[in-house]
């Protein structure tokens, strides 16, 4: 792929170079990434511009965008190259769509310019799979990457972009290992550092959970909610019903201020972490059409912690997926920032808002505790450190005594499994990892080797949550295949 030697070339201003041997660099420099995570803020206060002290209420609005990378190339599926599924469609029948779609991952770099040029104050945060990026620059759609290295890295346009890590894979937290989940966000940070500059990376501090999934087993949260504070997050989106509040163990919490998730294990360590709730509805619709903005506009000030403080009414969903999303977004966006620009009601961004917080003497302790859904069940009869298998002793009697209950997390729907009825592709992904363990992490292969990297660039497409979503099929064929190759890569070694 002589285009990536060229654009590594291009970037070689940036401390990481964005491609190592044609594949995107995505392990080896742990130290550096940690270094550039270590500051502690504030970060976008400072630029801000918002007069937080008269605003009544706020909104903020995020976008994810991902397209998984498939072995759909020229061949059969077993010798078939790995190309972006966005590169499929194109080539496929589905030109249209394509199109759209490219042009929904570049527009908020034309619109945020437009805006503040205009002298208004837009606000949208992002969230880009790794998967996603790495496919566009294969696909030689540099003009999507300058676009957002425009409103990322420019002293103008950055304060009003706030980046979101997520799985670099888009892998689904409760049913990925965790050892596996945490180097998923390495890589996400390795890459985006490299396409971004390690000073945009010390700016991102919010974490996007792919499909919305947050594990609820106790476990599982207390390693993932692990992962976030030492790879230097400081919140994490969450959906409001996969959690609820520690005190009643039932609804009736305030979606609109920010929350502190708990999360305890069987041996009775604690972490927690902030937590922003992204409210239910229709997601891409309620996006489209600034929905946000108009029920901030129904909201007063808060009691917090005995301070007056603006509630934050918080929604992300697909930035390209759907027609209302590709048709009516733009101008529903500009209208609204521009209505909203200097007004009691601002569009903010949720780490502009908490740095606010911090101002006014509030601190994370302060915030109202929540837990993973059904976790209060499993409490009311667990004992305190008593350890993995009495956990699993007690999750099999509550399941027992009621098969509505389940700690196979939650997501931005509550009527779908990650786990239930996936066993043909979830097998052979759970066989491909611990491979993939026993090979090289209990070996302790350094993170710079190569073979470790090609291994870890397949390991993390076999996770991907659309092998899953899309149910038996041509999707579920391409994640088996894609363990198929990191196994046979795996028994080489």
């Amino acid at each position: 792929m002589p285009f990536l030697h060229l654009y590594s070339a291009r970037m070689n201003q940036q401390t990481l170079c964005p491609y190592i041997a044609e594949l995107p660099n995505i392990c080896g420099s742990e130290e550096t990434i940690a270094e550039a995570m270590k500051g502690c803020g504030p970060f976008y206060l400072p630029q801000s511009q918002i007069d937080f002290p008269r605003v009544k209420s706020c909104f903020a609005n995020a976008l994810h965008m991902h397209q998984p990378l498939i072995p759909a190339g020229k061949g059969d599926l077993q010798e078939a190259q790995i190309i972006s599924n966005l590169q499929h469609m194109m080539e496929h029948g589905d030109e249209y769509n394509a199109t759209v779609f490219h042009d929904c991952y570049k527009r908020l770099g034309k619109f945020i310019p437009k805006l503040v040029d205009a002298g208004h104050q837009p606000r949208i945060m992002l969230d880009y799979s790794g998967c996603l990026l790495h496919g566009l620059i294969q696909m030689e759609f540099d003009d999507v990457i300058e676009h957002l290295r425009t409103i990322t890295c420019s002293p103008e346009y950055s304060p009003c972009v706030e980046w979101l890590a997520t799985p670099w894979g888009h892998a689904v937290a409760p049913s990925t290992p965790v050892q596996d989940l945490r180097l998923h966000v390495r890589a996400w940070q390795h890459f985006f550092a490299a396409l971004f500059g390690l000073e945009a990376l010390s700016k991102v501090r919010g974490f996007s959970p792919s499909e919305m999934a947050l594990p609820n087993h106790p476990d599982v949260c207390y390693e993932f909610v692990k992962t976030l504070k030492e790879c230097g997050f400081r919140w994490v989106l969450v959906q409001e019903h996969t959690v609820e509040p520690i005190d009643t163990g039932q609804g009736g919490f305030d979606p609109h201020l920010p929350h502190r998730l708990v999360a305890k294990n069987s041996r009775g360590e604690t972490l927690s972490i902030t937590a922003i709730i992204k409210t239910q509805g229709s997601d891409t619709k309620l996006v489209a059409q600034m929905q946000p903005y108009h029920e901030a506009l129904t909201l007063g000030p808060r009691d917090l912690a005995g301070r007056s403080v603006p509630p934050i009414v918080t929604q992300i969903a697909d930035g390209e997926n759907g027609g209302v999303m590709m048709n009516e977004f733009p101008a529903m966006f500009q209208e609204t920032m521009k209505a909203a620009t200097a007004t009691q009601t601002p569009a903010v961004n949720v780490s502009e808002y908490l740095e606010y917080l911090d101002t006014q003497g509030i601190t994370e302790q302060d915030y109202p505790a929540l837990q993973p859904i059904m976790q209060g069940r499993i409490w009311e009869r667990f004992t305190d450190g008593t350890g993995p298998e009495a956990m699993e002793a007690c999750i099999a009697e509550l399941q027992r005594q009621d098969d509505r209950f389940h700690v196979e997390g939650g997501s931005w729907t509550n009527d779908m499994s990650w786990v239930a009825g996936y066993e043909s592709v979830l097998g052979p992904m759970q066989k491909a990892s611990a491979l993939f363990s026993e090979k090289l992490l209990s070996q302790q292969l350094p993170s710079t080797d190569s073979e470790y990297r090609e291994a870890l660039y397949l390991l993390m497409l076999t996770q991907t949550s659309c092998f899953r979503y899309w149910g038996e099929g041509q999707w579920t064929d391409y994640g088996r295949e894609l363990c198929r190759r990191l196994t046979e890569k795996l028994h080489r070694l």
